[in-house]
């Protein structure tokens, strides 16, 4: 199976390698994640082999030897480049985005740095230590504390007014000031909550449309993006044209900028009374989630791709960006 440079032609059925699990915050999301991409894979025709990741990953798939990885896992070491740098360095086909690109997307102060000045508006804000929480606001209240390197909303409070936590917060009070030594402030955008998907292929980059996040009570976090009937999915989102436009518009420049690879996800907060200029981008997530629940598949599925020939098309990508990179070097 192959062409003359020894890779796998787009029309080969290949062995794939589905790492998945890990140790992260989001491992069971990503078990679901990695195993429904496994079996839309398989229902294609391809031959697969389930990884959880574990510290051994690098013999599991140098033992296996697949035509290509896909990196269905999600936070750190996931998604941060560290296991991007070991399939490098492996020289295995992975898809999703490389090393620098993941590096820079799961810290939310360098996405911010790399995107803003590029005309991707995002909200202002500063690293803070959590000590300092409990001397002073960072920000006026009303005010967002998030990790800097985590995803999926893991570990994210909105700080307002009556809070329960106290004014200044309250050492013992639950939050994220108690799992993490640094947390990123930034001020509080009301408003609604939209994202929207890119996808890579032959033929180009592309937004494959905007969805609105309606949640009855606090805001999309863990909790509700994966668990069912917690958050109302509106595909396409009801929202004047020119919204959408930049939407779709932003979510393409920042997966350009960055770098990003088969896939990425760009998430907003939309103040509609203030129009154009209420739209913000909270964080562009560059292995967003392919469960039941997850908006790629969803807006793919409205945009006429099924999941399956979703999870065909993300491989694909990275079988050609790999030969691209392989010719590349021999030239």
């Amino acid at each position: 199976m192959g062409n003359s440079a020894g890779r796998p032609a787009v029309t080969d059925k290949l062995h794939i390698a589905v790492l998945m699990g890990g140790w992260a915050n989001e491992r069971e999301v990503s078990l679901m994640s990695g195993n429904g991409v496994a079996d839309a894979l398989e229902s294609r025709g391809h031959r697969i082999t389930r990884i959880d990741m574990d510290r051994d990953v690098a013999a599991r798939i140098a033992e296996a030897a697949p035509d290509v990885v896909f990196n269905a896992l999600h936070g750190v070491p996931g998604e941060d480049g560290t296991v991007q740098g070991m399939l490098e360095l492996m020289d295995v086909p992975y898809t999703h985005s490389g090393v620098a690109t993941s590096v820079i997307a799961i810290d939310k102060q360098l996405t911010k740095q790399a995107l803003v000045p590029h005309g991707v508006p995002m909200p202002g804000g500063r690293i803070v230590k959590s000590e300092e929480l409990f001397e002073r606001d960072p920000l006026p209240r009303p005010y967002v504390l998030k990790p800097v390197n985590e995803g999926s909303s893991v570990g994210v409070a909105i700080v307002t007014e009556d809070s329960n936590v106290g004014n200044p917060i309250v050492r013992g009070a639950a939050g994220p000031w108690q799992e993490f030594a640094e947390l990123l402030a930034e001020p509080f955008i009301k408003g609604r909550e939209l994202t929207t998907a890119v996808i890579d292929s032959a033929h180009g980059t592309r937004a494959l449309g905007v969805t609105e996040l309606i949640i009855e009570h606090g805001f999309y976090d863990y909790e509700h993006k994966y668990t069912e009937g917690r958050t109302q999915h509106v595909c396409p989102a009801d929202i004047p044209s020119e919204i959408a436009a930049l939407c779709e518009e932003y979510a393409i420049r920042a997966h350009k900028v960055l770098g990003c690879r088969g896939t990425s996800r760009t998430d907003y907060r939309w103040d509609e009374e203030a129009g154009e200029d209420g739209l913000f981008v909270l964080e562009t997530n560059t292995q967003p989630g392919m469960t039941p629940l997850s908006l790629v598949p969803e807006q793919a599925k409205h945009a006429g791709i099924e999941y399956p020939e979703l999870c065909e098309m993300i491989v694909l990508e990275a079988l050609r960006v790999h030969g691209k990179k392989t010719e590349d070097a021999d030239g």
